[in-house]
């Protein structure tokens, strides 16, 4: 069977990752993607803790520092283990973002679990200024990069 988790990083992507260093990695993963905004979450005592954020306004940080799973678009890909996109977050009314999202002004955004050997670590989740329908193969891509960044890092 095919594992698409065995497929290389893009150079840029792996070199971060090789770095072990989640602020590091966030900054490349919006980089790569083209992105303005981005948080990472990692799983402790069953919930979602903030650990990394770039562009994100104190008062989201305030709200998504700590994250219940299945609230939230980050929530929501740690309760499925799947990517959660929004192409607009500022007109969605799907319910899967919490409200105060908006207040990012980010529009097409993306959180996708990062896993290891099947279990959930954490999720990253990132957000263009404008709108956006994520491809299966970015998302995908993003969850190899969470996926290789949480291999590295301890075990909670």
């Amino acid at each position: 069977m095919f594992c698409l988790m065995s497929l290389p990083l893009p150079p840029d992507l792996e070199s971060a990752v090789a770095t072990g260093d989640i602020s590091t990695v966030l900054g490349a993963a919006l980089a790569h993607f083209g992105c303005q905004a981005g948080t990472v979450h990692l799983l402790r005592d069953g919930v979602l803790k903030l650990v990394a954020h770039k562009n994100i306004p104190p008062p989201v940080v305030q709200i998504v520092e700590t994250v219940p799973i299945g609230k939230g678009i980050a929530g929501l890909a740690a309760q499925r283990l799947e990517p959660i996109t929004i192409c607009n977050l500022q007109t969605d009314t799907s319910g899967q973002a919490k409200p105060g999202a908006k207040i990012t002004g980010m529009e097409g955004t993306v959180a996708v679990p990062m896993m290891v050997e099947g279990k959930l670590r954490g999720v990253i989740g990132i957000g263009k200024a404008t709108a956006y329908d994520w491809p299966v193969a970015e998302t995908d891509l993003l969850m190899r990069v969470g996926g290789a960044l949480a291999a590295l890092l301890p075990r909670e």
